[in-house]
């Protein structure tokens, strides 16, 4: 019962640290990510 709980645990600290990632440094709106000539928005 304690590894599942362990499990649990460490699962919620891994997706909670990619969403921080995700959203802080990695993830861009379409408007700064497709600036070329060719995009229009």
């Amino acid at each position: 019962m304690k590894a599942i709980f362990a499990g649990i645990i460490i699962a919620v600290a891994i997706a909670s640290g990619a969403a921080l990632v995700l959203d802080s440094k990695v993830q861009r709106t379409a408007e700064t990510a497709f600036t070329t000539t060719g995009a229009r928005l």
